[in-house]
């Protein structure tokens, strides 16, 4: 994800997991960042050595009482464990959201292909956007499951939260199947055009941008054009930079002459 995207919470997935105040406050902002950003994926041996004991530990804490299961949840948020799986599942069905949403961040980490039918559900049918929005991005670990279809429908029609995760997991969903990623583009495309939050539209280029070279010249051809008709018309300039940066990154000679003349003509500086 960009920087612009990257930087909108400095706060991290653990954080996001066992505290209610600052969930409230990021669910009135429907903003936040991606949980990948806060995830260490690159471990020494002593590093693994320190997580399997933390996750020895967690797993206690997620058979104990609320405030331990949220500890547990956080720390299976950020580590991988199967150990976890049996003892996340369960948590799906629970009231508290805090603990839904915890435990579908942590199912995105540890993903579970018992889990996909009970992620599917919750995106479409669970009234809180902070669980959708956690789905969102956890289905996005699950691209070999049909979650194509649900991540398209949450990008037309949620809350902005969720539909910012959504343009993410479909960019995921498009890179892992030749099938997927056309409509997965169109989708982005479309929502690029019409989506009213900017950041949505910000991360929709994001998304495109990855999916741009598994595309077919025709429809490489629609999102340069979209691209640079945004990169002139978008009203906000978080949203044009990610259009110019996008269209700076694709290695198409012809992008770059039209971008020169774009500059020569004095239409961008």
């Amino acid at each position: 994800m960009s920087d612009v995207n990257q930087n909108l919470s400095k706060e991290g997935l653990a954080n996001l997991a066992i505290d209610p105040d600052l969930l409230a406050r990021e669910l009135a902002a429907q903003l936040a960042g991606d949980p990948l950003d806060e995830i260490e994926l690159d471990k020494t041996d002593e590093d693994l050595v320190n997580s399997s004991k933390e996750c020895d530990i967690a797993l206690k804490w997620l058979q104990s009482g609320n405030e331990e299961r949220l500890q547990g949840l956080r720390v299976f948020c950020e580590h991988r464990d199967s150990r976890a799986l049996p003892f996340l599942l369960p948590l799906l069905d629970e009231p508290s959201p805090v603990v839904r949403m915890s435990a579908v961040y942590a199912l995105g980490r540890n993903p579970c292909p018992q889990a996909i039918n009970l992620l599917l559900h919750l995106l479409r049918f669970d009234s809180n956007a902070y669980v959708r929005k956690a789905t969102a991005w956890s289905l996005g670990n699950y691209s070999n499951a049909p979650v194509l279809e649900p991540l398209i429908n949450a990008l037309k029609q949620d809350v902005a939260a969720v539909r910012l995760w959504a343009s993410s997991s479909l960019a995921e969903v498009g890179l892992n199947s030749s099938e997927s990623s056309f409509p997965a583009a169109n989708q982005l495309l479309e929502s690029l055009q019409i989506d009213g939050e900017s950041i949505v539209r910000s991360n929709c280029i994001w998304s495109l941008g990855r999916l741009y070279i598994h595309l077919s010249e025709e429809i490489k051809i629609h999102i340069v054009e979209a691209f640079i008709s945004v990169l002139l018309n978008d009203r906000e300039p978080s949203v044009r930079y990610e259009a110019r940066t996008a269209l700076e990154q694709l290695d198409n000679q012809e992008v770059q002459k039209k971008l020169k003349s774009l500059i020569d003509d004095g239409q961008l500086v």
